[in-house]
């Protein structure tokens, strides 16, 4: 069985096990764009290896967080990266499926670094594929989630590929939700941009647009630079 690499960030570390996805900068990406407020309770869908989760357990000083995931191996890595973090009172991993999933509350917001494609080869590696293909976890049925457990002033925050991104958008727009947020994301000046990180709300509002480079000059850009500095270890 393949072992899920290890991953050092300046106030926790990620144990990958036997989960199906390691540390990506997209999950930095997304854990430190999203939009929280302190006193907001948290829901992480597909949380892995428990990395969203501790990323906004380390922005916030209050808020308390529900991670979830349908994965025993990534609960398992989950369980033991919160408990050995400063924030594990305030982290609940659960094993679920989402889509079932029961809460006696909504959330204030919403993190998701969702299954990316729609189409093509999957892994074969169960874990790996449920963690990057809809199979198990449609956009429609995540949307359907999101507007169940979020509450009515919420705000669900994602990163997905460029063409995902939109189809989900409008797939979102389509059921009634607004985009609050949205940066285009590209790796160089010169290349297109190849992520999209948004965040959606239930009532109307005008959007918010930026952009956000990762490369610049044979390294990395200031604005990536000043948004992950307080995660990666050499930032």
């Amino acid at each position: 069985m393949n072992t899920t690499k290890d991953f050092h960030l300046k106030q926790f570390s990620i144990t990958g096990g036997h989960s199906g996805m390691a540390v990506s900068t997209d999950g930095i990406l997304l854990g430190a764009w999203a939009k929280l407020t302190d006193d907001g309770s948290i829901l992480d869908i597909g949380t892995g290896t428990g990395l969203l989760a501790l990323m906004c357990a380390q922005r916030t000083e209050t808020s308390h967080i529900t991670a979830i995931d349908l994965d025993s191996e990534a609960i398992t890595a989950a369980r033991k990266n919160v408990e050995q973090s400063p924030w594990a009172n305030r982290i609940e991993v659960h094993q679920a499926d989402i889509q079932t999933y029961s809460s006696p509350h909504t959330f204030e917001h919403i993190v998701c670094n969702p299954p990316y494609f729609n189409s093509g080869e999957t892994s074969n590696r169960q874990a790996r594929a449920m963690a990057r293909h809809t199979h198990s976890l449609s956009h429609q049925a995540l949307l359907s989630t999101c507007q169940r457990l979020l509450n009515s002033c919420g705000c669900a925050s994602f990163i997905l590929p460029n063409a995902e991104g939109k189809a989900f958008i409008e797939m979102a727009q389509q059921q009634g939700w607004y985009v609050e947020r949205l940066c285009f994301v590209n790796t160089t000046e010169r290349k297109p941009a190849y992520r999209l990180l948004f965040t959606l709300v239930k009532n109307p509002c005008t959007t918010a647009q930026s952009h956000l480079t990762i490369h610049q000059n044979a390294g990395y850009s200031a604005e990536f630079i000043r948004l992950t500095r307080d995660f990666y270890l050499k930032m």
